[in-house]
């Protein structure tokens, strides 16, 4: 599993405007059953995505689709994590 960190380099309002961009691109990798979370980060200085790809290079990729990255409104960067205790909920999920 990836923790993509997003911090934003531009000001809201030019995130703002390529905001329903970046949610369609969202959508995109949850129909593909790769990203399980994401959201604004409290303040909204970035945003956190749960991915479950097989490697960093397939998240690099994905990242590179993402208009916030097309466009330098933020900075990526991408943790691996081997979860080894999760909710039964997300079983089948972590598989």
């Amino acid at each position: 599993m990836f923790i993509i960190d997003l911090n934003y380099v531009a000001p809201l309002e030019e995130l703002d405007k390529h905001m329903f961009d970046h949610v369609q691109y969202l959508k995109k990798y949850y129909e593909e059953n790769l990203f399980l979370a994401s959201g604004r980060k409290v303040p909204r200085t970035g945003g956190i995505i749960l991915c479950i790809a097989e490697s960093e290079k397939e998240v690099n990729k994905i990242i590179s689709e993402d208009p916030f990255y097309k466009l330098k409104l933020a900075e990526f960067k991408v943790t691996e994590f081997l979860a080894s205790q999760s909710h039964p909920a997300l079983e089948t999920l972590l598989r």
